[in-house]
């Protein structure tokens, strides 16, 4: 199995055993809101441009909640389960495309309820994590106030952010920075240095892709 499909699996077994009023750490997003934003990803390319872009977002939201008027709770986490459009025909690309998507949706899911812990995730896991992050990190943290010294736990380093001007530098095992950069600074499991304003900026900045 690939680390997509342990990811989606693993995540479609947690939307079953929670049901569709949990909380996740979407904003304002319950389990049922992420099962529908998954199934648009995969299923509707009309609306993915509205993901990222601001003035095509109101047709995103659209489809979204039509595909929760459509579909009760327990059949959009199967289409969840399954890949859908190309990502079923390619399980290839699957795995070169959503494997970091639902990796951080998961633990947007586990890390919303309480008394969660990190996971231990497997050393290839952790390796194929650090390699997209090193490779993406500039990207992800092209909104950072500051600059930022990523450090992997194991070994690796990576920059980020402005590199003129205060540095952070965040520690952490891959799975823990990646989810930092993808801005859930404060549900990563990770240690920040530097000067506590930069660092303050920092952990209240729109990071992601």
């Amino acid at each position: 199995m690939t680390h997509a499909r342990g990811e989606r699996s693993a995540l479609c077994d947690l939307f079953d055993r929670l049901g569709p009023d949990a909380p996740t750490l979407c904003a304002g997003w319950t389990t049922y809101d992420l099962a529908a934003h998954l199934v648009l990803r995969e299923r509707r390319p009309d609306a993915l441009p509205g993901i990222a872009l601001r003035p095509l977002a109101r047709h995103t939201t659209s489809v979204q909640e039509g595909l929760k008027a459509r579909h009760p709770y327990p059949e959009l986490v199967g289409l969840v389960r399954k890949p859908g459009g190309v990502y079923g025909l390619l399980p290839f690309l699957d795995e070169a495309v959503n494997t970091l998507e639902l990796f951080v949706h998961h633990e947007d899911v586990r890390r919303a309820q309480p008394s969660w812990e990190p996971r231990e995730l497997l050393e290839d896991f952790e390796r194929l994590m650090w390699k997209r992050v090193s490779a993406g990190g500039r990207l992800m943290l092209r909104r950072s106030p500051v600059g930022v010294v990523l450090h992997r736990l194991g070994g690796g380093v990576a920059l980020g952010g402005p590199q003129i001007g205060p540095k952070v530098e965040v520690t952490g095992k891959a799975g823990e920075l990646l989810l930092f950069c993808f801005g859930r600074q404060s549900h990563a499991r990770v240690e920040l240095r530097g000067d506590p304003d930069a660092i303050e900026r920092l952990k209240g900045a729109r990071l992601g892709l």
